[in-house]
């Protein structure tokens, strides 16, 4: 195995912030998290980064995790073993893709940064992350370190704790979209005492609050979850318009699963007067553009509008 420590995640990175958006005396920052890598990027960076630092010194040299058909967090790992000579073994969510992979961009890139695909059924895709059936992979090779799903583990918290600098120490709140949580605990565990952290929920999860507390005994923090648009993956013509107006006016990015909510949440809330955390606002982009092909695929597919960068 090569000196993995020497490369892309040895890297300090710092993203910059952009001009803030003025709504109705209310000052928006989005920090651009989502330029770190095309396909290593945001969120992703910071939770793989001390996965990748640490696995010379614990000898292990293959990564096992989950994911459904169109993750993030799995073409990135893909990318980072591919880039280290790392062998990456995905679990996959669906197993009516296992002959049909090919035809979707985001298992395709997997495979071809030489991932192990894994197919299996919703059924089987809950008992594999309980670690009660993937005994039959993980006997079968040694040396292996398994990474939860959206790359759920305790480096991904180390690594999000740099999200925040000190150039943002003056920001009243700081707005994170949350899948896992580990992102969210991470930059609470780094924000200010001043600071107030909003975390912008991507699907209904009735146990996340207990999961970050998991994580973290701060209490500067709260969940929003009014902004699910019907559930994980879900979208509809507003939200596609809000992405494609967004980056209209402002050339930023939003991807449909995570951040284009938060977005969407932030302004509709500054809009109606519901807003309550503070004027000068820090909008964490972490990233998942990957993710936009494939929402477009399923976009056409049903005759609607698609997202245009």
């Amino acid at each position: 195995m090569p000196n993995i420590e020497k490369i892309f995640f040895k890297r300090k990175i710092i993203s910059r912030n952009e001009i803030p958006i003025e709504i109705k005396g209310h000052k928006i920052t989005i920090k651009r998290e989502d330029e770190i890598d095309k396909w290593i990027s945001g969120n992703k960076f910071r939770k793989l980064k001390y996965i990748f630092l640490g696995l010379n010194k614990k000898k292990i040299n293959k990564l096992l995790s989950f994911g459904g058909a169109y993750s993030n967090h799995l073409a990135a790992l893909a990318k980072a073993g591919n880039l280290y000579n790392v062998k990456t073994i995905g679990i996959i969510r669906g197993k009516e893709w296992e002959t049909k992979y090919l035809l979707n961009p985001t298992l395709s890139f997997c495979k071809k940064n030489n991932m192990d695909l894994y197919f299996v059924s919703r059924e089987e895709y809950r008992l594999y992350q309980q670690g009660i059936t993937s005994k039959k992979i993980i006997n079968s090779n040694s040396d292996i370190k398994i990474i939860g799903e959206g790359g759920k583990c305790s480096e991904a918290i180390k690594g999000c704790q740099e999200i925040l600098t000190p150039y943002d120490k003056d920001f009243d709140t700081v707005c994170v979209s949350v899948g896992t949580g580990f992102t969210l605990s991470g930059v609470i565990e780094s924000s200010n005492s001043n600071q107030f952290v909003l975390g912008f929920l991507s699907l209904k999860h009735k146990k996340m609050k207990k999961e970050i507390l998991k994580n973290t005994s701060r209490i500067n923090w709260e969940l929003i979850d009014d902004y699910i648009f019907k559930g994980y993956a879900k979208v509809n013509e507003e939200l596609i318009n809000f992405i494609n107006d967004f980056y209209k006016e402002y050339k930023i990015p939003l991807d449909p699963i995570y951040n284009s909510k938060m977005v969407f949440g932030i302004f509709d809330m500054i809009k109606k007067n519901k807003w309550n955390w503070g004027k000068n606002i820090l909008v964490i982009n972490s990233g998942g553009l990957q993710g936009v092909n494939g929402m477009n695929l399923k976009l056409k597919e049903r005759g609607c509008k698609i997202i245009i960068f």
